[in-house]
């Protein structure tokens, strides 16, 4: 079964997110800081990870960087969740190879739900 993780400090857009995901047959588990999620990364080791980068306790670019320095996280494939727009995003997070960058306030979950699975059966990262 295709695993997602999602790690995301507002837990109504955690819990919505789950609810569309495990309906479409995933196996989904959420974190809501970093740090909860590279643990969560680190044991569940998901096909694809949803990042928020606003996120108490370490963030979501803090996570990402040190996810990529792991032997087992340096090619998961990773989806930042933002209400930034990409303007704003750190260069360090595009330098690090994310799938794609979704502005929360603009996609519906089904649309989501959507570029996940096309990002799942595509090799190359990038947006």
């Amino acid at each position: 079964m295709t695993k997602i993780a999602i790690i995301e400090d507002d837990s109504a857009i955690s819990q919505m997110y789950r609810i569309k995901f495990e309906a479409e047959g995933y196996e989904v588990e959420t974190a809501e800081n970093g740090k909860l999620g590279l643990e969560l990364a680190e044991s569940m080791q998901p096909d694809i990870i949803l990042l928020d980068l606003m996120m108490p306790v370490m963030t979501g670019e803090e996570m990402l960087v040190k996810l990529r320095k792991t032997d087992w996280g340096k090619n998961i494939k990773v989806i930042i969740l933002t209400n930034r727009g990409e303007q704003e995003i750190p260069p360090v997070v595009k330098e690090l190879g994310v799938e794609a960058l979704i502005l929360k306030a603009a996609m519906t979950p089904r649309q989501v739900a959507e570029l996940v699975k096309t990002k799942l059966t595509q090799d190359k990262a990038g947006f």
